[in-house]
């Protein structure tokens, strides 16, 4: 049996009709020239093929007796493919509205009595503006729950599905003596059994993780009093209202209703502005979000006087770990929103980002990502079922204090490109979570030479999401202004005009001395 590890299963515990806790995508592809009848049709027989090669396609919940410990995953006794993978009905879209169609998709639940998965296809897209296209283009949105995947997760999931050329690659059959157990070969004493055992394990390893964690909590706590930086473990500001962040729109509750945009913006560029300041890519994204979201509120609502502060995930995967559960935590860094100058702007994200590297260093060994099994559900379901419910009541949310005002992600992908199916993926845009008191979820992905933005916001506190993205990709055009020209060299000054040279006067040649001249000089 394989149970869910704490951190997967909080994911389950958490969400609400109002909080769907699935991630997924857009993505735009080209179909080769002459392709002939249904990408939704060729994606059920490609998937079919290769359900095989990633596990969460064909593995569902099963939940324990009296809800007594974490759910386990089992092998679904079928898996439907027309209620998994859809056809989005109507007529040719344009991106648009299948950005519209994606947000109201991506607002409702995923049915847990089936593996925990959905794709829907756009069997016709209008190309937009910019993009040229041999063959027609199509759309693929895709939503997973977060309980079943994280970025190890995602990326056995892309190796299973997508190729690297049109033809797709040949995969060997499944094997049937790895099939894993169903859930009515589970035994409800075996099931029991299994949480008991679970939850000593999880005892244990507390146990003998508590020496390590509490000498680097230590090491930390003292590197933080001498740099007296004023900022609080892992980036987190310490509990005073004065560093909490400022109010903003998005600070709200929300509500099952979903916008969803897009922005896209070359990577090369990206990279070449973050060398020129000295500081990551990620530096420079940060920059592009802060710009657009100064612009934005100054445009739709305030701007705070107080920097805005970005919720972000941070793995705390180590290289050889190779299992499929999540493994992450939250760090927060100041986005210098209230800095008008770009430059200091840039300076303060970066001075952030330095220091919450900083303390990872030291706490990231020592971060859990799992918890004991035992009444779990009860406990941790109970709790946050309550916090929401209390939390997402109209006006709750806009008057607790928040220790964000956005989540922002940005996840690297392959820089070559993809296919499905024979089609050729040209975009790459995320659809993430977003929950009470964070309404606004800005996820950027790399891909092919492309930055790709997905921003998703509740439609009550983001209801200009499209002026959102525009604000990226005009902030985009502004850093180039700015960092690009800072990195050309400076113009020789112009050299200043030579006076012309005097022609030296030739030595006059010595007089000859005469008698007759002698003999004046003598007078």
């Amino acid at each position: 049996m394989k149970s869910l590890s704490g951190l997967d299963a909080t994911f389950l515990y958490l969400e609400t009709p109002e909080t769907p806790m699935h991630v997924g995508s857009l993505n735009l592809y080209e179909l080769p020239p002459g392709f002939k009848g249904s990408f939704h049709k060729a994606v059920q027989a490609h998937i079919a093929k290769r359900m095989h090669l990633a596990p969460i396609f064909s593995r569902r919940l099963a939940f324990m007796p009296f809800d007594l410990g974490h759910p386990i995953w089992v092998e679904a006794d079928e898996v439907d493919l027309d209620f998994h993978i859809r056809k989005v009905p109507g007529r040719q879209l344009t991106v648009r509205e299948a950005e519209t169609m994606a947000a109201k998709l991506h607002g409702q639940l995923i049915d847990r009595e089936h593996p925990l998965w959905e794709f829907h296809i756009f069997d016709n897209l209008k190309a937009p503006a910019g993009m040229e296209v041999e063959g027609k283009l199509v759309g693929f949105y895709s939503k997973i729950h977060h309980a079943a995947l994280d970025g190890k997760g995602g990326t056995v999931l892309a190796n299973a599905v997508l190729d690297l050329g049109s033809t797709p690659r040949e995969v060997a059959p499944a094997d049937p003596a790895r099939k894993g157990r169903k859930g009515g070969d589970l035994k409800i004493g075996e099931m029991i059994g299994a949480v008991f055992s679970n939850s000593l394990a999880q005892y244990a390893k507390l146990a003998r993780s508590l020496p390590n964690a509490a000498s680097s909590l230590g090491g930390a706590v003292a590197r933080q009093a001498i740099a007296g930086d004023g900022r609080g473990l892992a980036g987190l500001p310490p509990r005073s209202p004065i560093n909490l962040a400022p109010r903003t729109i998005f600070n709200a509750g929300i509500t099952r209703h979903r916008v969803f945009a897009t922005a896209s913006v070359p990577f090369a560029e990206s990279k070449a502005m973050a060398k020129v300041v000295g500081g990551s890519f990620n530096d420079i994204v940060l920059w592009i979000c802060s710009t657009a979201l100064r612009n934005y509120l100054a445009k739709h609502a305030t701007l705070p006087k107080k920097p805005l502060v970005a919720a972000m995930p941070v793995s705390l995967r180590e290289e050889s770990n190779k299992e499929l559960n999540n493994q992450a935590s939250i760090t927060v860094v100041d986005l210098g929103t209230h800095l008008a100058h770009p430059m200091k702007r840039m300076n303060a994200i970066m001075a952030s980002t330095s220091k919450v590297k900083d303390a990872l260093a030291s706490l990231k060994s020592v971060l859990p990502t799992d918890y004991p099994s035992l009444l779990s559900p009860w406990v941790m379901g109970g709790a946050a079922k309550a916090l929401f419910k209390t939390y997402g009541k109209r006006g709750v949310a806009d008057r607790l204090p928040s220790v964000a005002n956005v989540a922002i992600s940005n996840v690297p992908g392959p820089q070559v490109p993809l296919y499905l199916a024979g089609a050729r993926m040209r975009t790459f845009h995320p659809l993430s979570i977003v929950i009470h008191g964070l309404a606004l979820n800005i996820t950027i992905q790399t891909y092919a030479g492309s930055v790709d933005f997905g921003i998703i916001g509740d439609k009550d506190a983001v209801p200009h999401v499209h002026d959102l993205a525009d604000a990226i990709e005009a902030a985009f055009e502004e850093a180039k202004g700015i960092f690009v020209a800072a990195a050309a060299p400076a113009p020789a000054p112009a050299a200043r005009p030579r006076a012309p040279r005097r022609k030296a006067a030739s030595p006059a040649a010595p007089r000859r001395r005469t008698p007759a001249r002698t003999a004046r000089r003598a007078a």
